[in-house]
């Protein structure tokens, strides 16, 4: 390895994924000079490996059990989908896995991308060693940002390294679709390639070591999305763990708990996340190497005056969207730090503090049914404090779900704060919700009094009805 120039910006970000183009995006806005260190592809997991290759999976199914449920056009869509069509869509949708287009976003906004594993070097400094050896010190006179995001968590199993399981990463970008799917686990992601693989052809089978499916959701979403996986031919066993795995002639055999041994030709793990933190030179200013990331409302790390952390690797939301709004808190706070502004707007709801990620976290979960929420389940409320209630609805009783599709099943929740008389949380679960969820995420958000959401006519006959029929429900 050889030692090159050192070189001196305002802002240098580790990541040049969503969340680190957008903090460079708002520090170029302020006129301070960037650097982008990134050892992947620009863009990061979410434009290759997560929510972009997993939504163009996903929505040829959602297309074709929408269309399902309405006669005069159920007879046409009786048949298989198109695997290979929907794996080539997903291409396109992943730029075939090249990043020329935000390479090329990234140098139109002024920001200096440098590839290669970049390392803090102690406080304010951060070595890149290139694809070549190289190494190159970038300083900041203001800011690092840490926005490296996490990978896939694999246990600890008997077996595992024989196998060559799948993460999300491979069931993404998967170049075909397996006869037969083990998906280990019950959250968003397994919940979403057990939708998708099981539409493409796939036998799956889902083995959830919890109670039921979404379990960080209100039960009910868990429930109808596990209803519908079940309806459409998957297997689901819950309160099951597995034990160990092996690959027997290529086809996996993982063992539970109970003995029981389940075959398949791929198995997916989706057990949860890890930092991505191990390499990027915690130890050299005094902290622990694979570490989340503690920060302020501002995103800067606990203890620190220079070093902010946004999105997943600070453990508050691991969410894309929830990683951009950090990403343009703590832009907007490294600006007006560099500008010597002397008091930043760190109070609840200000322009340098990231409050939605206590109080209005949205999620769209794009299974069939669609789960969606924003904000505390009634379980989160009542464990904070608050005195609330909760008001359900079934969304099949609003005139825009039955037209939506003939059999609509689903259902809306709001949690009321019955001191404050605002709401702390929403839950729908249906088809086509995905879309409605932004309406209670301003609602929360926006802490708009129930008195003031009577008054938000919704049209007729939409969905979205189902906020009359949760306040009739409320008044009584």
């Amino acid at each position: 390895m050889t030692e090159t120039e050192t070189i001196a910006y305002d802002v240098v970000v580790l990541g040049a994924g969503p969340v680190g183009e957008n903090v460079a995006d708002r520090t170029r806005a302020a006129g301070l000079s960037t650097a982008v260190v990134e050892s992947e592809l620009v863009g990061g997991e979410c434009s290759y490996w997560a929510c972009m290759p997993s939504k163009a999976l996903l929505r040829p199914v959602i297309a074709r059990a929408d269309a399902r449920r309405l006669p005069g056009l159920s007879q046409a869509v009786r048949g298989p989908l198109d695997a290979a069509a929907v794996l080539a869509r997903r291409d396109e949708y992943t730029s075939h896995w090249r990043d020329d287009g935000q390479v090329g976003w990234l140098d139109g906004i002024g920001a200096d991308l440098y590839r290669g594993q970049g390392r803090l070097a102690g406080p304010r400094t951060v070595t890149v060693t290139g694809p070549d050896g190289e190494s190159t010190t970038l300083t900041a006179r203001h800011a690092v940002a840490v926005c490296t995001g996490t990978r896939a968590q694999l246990p600890d199993l008997p077996g595992l390294d024989g196998v060559t399981p799948w993460t999300s990463r491979e069931a993404t970008s998967a170049r075909q679709v397996p006869g037969r799917l083990i998906v280990v686990g019950g959250g968003v992601v397994a919940t979403e390639m057990a939708t998708a693989f099981q539409a493409l052809g796939s036998q799956v089978t889902v083995l959830v070591r919890g109670k039921g499916l979404l379990s960080r959701m209100e039960p009910f979403a868990g429930e109808l999305v596990a209803d519908a996986l079940t309806e459409a031919g998957a297997e689901i066993r819950t309160g099951t763990s597995v034990e160990s795995v092996t690959r027997e002639n290529g086809t996996v055999v993982a063992v539970t708990h109970t003995g029981d041994r389940v075959e398949a030709d791929e198995i997916l793990f989706a057990t949860g996340r890890a930092p991505r933190t191990d390499d990027i030179g915690l130890e050299t200013i005094g902290m622990q190497p694979g570490s989340w990331l503690p920060v302020d409302d501002s995103l800067r790390v606990e203890g620190s005056s220079w070093l902010y952390a946004c999105g997943d690797v600070n453990h508050r939301a691991l969410l894309t969207h929830q990683g951009k709004y950090q990403a343009r808190i703590a832009g907007a706070a490294i600006a007006a730090r560099a500008a010597g502004v002397p008091l930043l707007e760190t109070d609840p709801w200000g322009a340098h503090a990231a409050t939605a990620d206590h109080h209005a976290v949205p999620q769209v979960v794009f299974t069939d049914p669609e789960a969606a929420s924003v904000g505390l389940s009634l379980a989160e409320a009542e464990q904070a404090g608050h005195r609330v209630r909760a008001v359900d609805v079934d969304l099949s009783s609003v005139a825009g779900a039955g037209l939506y599709g003939d059999g609509y099943r689903g259902r809306a929740r709001m949690v009321v704060d019955l001191d404050e008389r605002i709401l702390r949380g929403v839950t729908f679960v249906g088809p086509g919700v995905g879309e409605l969820i932004h309406s209670a995420t301003i609602a929360v958000a926006g802490q708009v009094p129930i008195d003031r959401l009577w008054h938000a006519v919704p049209s007729y006959p939409t969905i979205s009805e189902v906020w009359l029929r949760l306040l009739e429900a409320y008044r009584g």
